[in-house]
């Protein structure tokens, strides 16, 4: 029987491991619309990696499961296993429709939203490790703003996206980047609600 208890290091190394899970595919992502070729096996890397946080998802909830003791609220946990997933899934579904959809080459903003998503996935590892002590609150505090200005900007980016999409006389080229868009800038929007849920739990346990 698995017991964990407040101090134990379960739940914070599982964070860890899966933060660093998603910067790399975030690093990956950034990598494949930088450098364009061979496009299939760079997808399958990647799911690969999404596969991988599939994997840490499961792990945590079973072991939440079997906690009796955690070292913060349940859901909170819960919620933070789920946000993470969600960001790797939406940046899988860009990359899946950009194999499906035959894209011949990546946008600038699809490029400028890919590094964005670098950003907010490394501040959110930088951020993992301070949750064990809470001993920096108003850093991780400060880290958290930093992602919501950079959800703040893939919006603009974004925005300014779909203007130019718009005018193209393509509409199958309309199609293909108004999904990969929304799926880029829904993966920002997901960092950002993970960044509320870890400031909440730095409010409440600091």
């Amino acid at each position: 029987m698995f017991n964990l208890m407040p101090r134990d290091e379960a739940f914070y190394d599982f964070f860890e491991r899966a933060a660093g899970n998603l910067r790399s595919a975030a690093q990956l992502l950034d990598h494949l619309m930088h450098h364009y070729s061979d496009i299939e096996d760079q997808a399958k890397q990647f799911h690969n990696v999404e596969h991988s946080g599939d994997r840490f998802t499961q792990e945590a909830v079973d072991r939440l499961d079997r906690t009796f003791i955690t070292p913060f609220d349940r859901d909170d946990i819960l919620v933070v296993v789920q946000l993470i997933d969600d960001v790797l899934d939406q940046m899988d579904e860009a990359v899946s429709r950009m194999v499906l959809y035959k894209v011949a080459q990546p946008t600038e903003e699809a490029k400028a939203l890919a590094g964005l998503l670098v950003r907010a996935t490394g501040t959110i590892h930088e951020i993992m490790p301070m949750l064990r002590k809470l001993k920096q609150p108003q850093v991780i505090l400060n880290r958290c703003l930093e992602i919501h200005a950079i959800e703040a900007e893939a919006d603009r980016i974004e925005q300014r996206a779909l203007a130019r999409l718009f005018e193209s006389a393509n509409p199958i080229e309309v199609i293909k980047w108004k999904d990969i868009y929304a799926d880029l800038e829904a993966a920002t929007d997901s960092c950002q609600r993970l960044s509320f849920v870890i400031q909440s739990i730095v409010v409440r346990h600091s």
